[in-house]
């Protein structure tokens, strides 16, 4: 159904985000993927980038699932 079709559409979806040369992958499933560190920053500069990435990322995957799911219609479309 319609449904599953976007959550799979989702889970394939990936996005970047850099912070302070980190970078963290996250899917549409809002799983993190990947994760590059940057040996150049201490372990605070380190977990200050991840955490930002993080949360950027999360942040960035949940306005493109709203917005898919938009582009599938209402929740009626779904038969909920």
């Amino acid at each position: 159904n319609k449904l599953r079709k976007l959550q799979k559409e989702l889970g394939r979806e990936k996005m970047d985000v850099e912070k302070n040369g980190v970078v963290v992958t996250i899917n549409g499933n809002i799983e993190i993927v990947n994760i590059k560190l940057n040996p150049n920053l201490d372990t605070s500069g380190q977990e200050k980038a991840i955490r930002d990435c993080v949360n950027d990322a999360v942040k960035k995957i949940q306005y493109v699932a709203a917005q898919r799911m938009q582009e599938f219609g209402s929740l009626g479309d779904f038969g909920l």
